[in-house]
């Protein structure tokens, strides 16, 4: 199984597809985003910093994505691939990247891309709502995904709570920080010769039988 990267601007659902993608294969779920926000619980001078800059919907720091992302994808279960989101969000990101896995000896395998119109993204992302036990993922402003009772979890009745970066001002801040240094990455991969685009438009089905489409030879 190669690896794979999923490309997307916030709300697109790379997160929920890295998930099947990672059941699906038998292969990790690299998500930078759950890491991050795992270290912002933390009462360290490091957690302070990374819940601040969560909560306005700007970047950590570079020097410390790299170490978080050498040290997680060096370990044994990516031996065999691995599908990573939230990373790398710039072009300078990617170029590291690429050097990350030369140096720990992995390819770049599959960069999946999933296109899908601001307006859907907007609305996903400021009604996503999120069960504090069971982790399960619901929308207000989507009538197929929303809860029966909007606060209460129809899997395990557990409290739904909105993210702190699931707003309105955060959400324009990543979407323009999206547009301005992560789409150029596409043209990196493209250039390389790995770029895969996958409509993100549809169900959750729907699109994951795309990616499948593409990554379902590899064993």
């Amino acid at each position: 199984m190669k690896n794979i990267m999923l490309i997307a601007p916030p709300a697109a659902g790379k997160g929920t597809q890295s998930d099947l993608i990672s059941k699906k294969y038998k292969i990790p779920h690299i998500s930078i985003g759950d890491i991050f926000r795992d270290i912002s619980k933390e009462d360290t001078e490091i957690g302070i910093y990374i819940r601040e800059i969560l909560s306005s919907g700007k970047l950590v720091k570079d020097e410390i994505t790299y170490e978080v992302v050498k040290e997680r994808l060096a370990k044994e279960d990516c031996q065999n691939g691995f599908v990573i989101d939230g990373f790398p969000r710039n072009i300078e990101q990617a170029i590291h990247y690429d050097e990350i896995l030369k140096s720990i000896g992995q390819e770049i395998g599959y960069v999946i891309s999933l296109d899908i119109d601001r307006e859907i993204l907007e609305k996903r992302i400021i009604g996503r709502r999120i069960c504090e036990d069971c982790g399960a993922i619901f929308n207000i402003n989507d009538s197929e995904n929303a809860p029966t009772q909007e606060s209460v979890c129809d899997n395990c009745g557990g409290r739904l709570y909105q993210r702190s970066d699931d707003n309105i001002e955060a959400f324009n801040t990543r979407y323009q920080t999206y547009l301005d240094k992560t789409e150029p990455i596409i043209k990196h991969y493209q250039e390389i010769g790995v770029l895969k685009h996958v409509n993100g438009i549809g169900s959750i089905e729907e699109v994951f039988q795309r990616i499948e489409n593409i990554v379902g030879d590899e064993k």
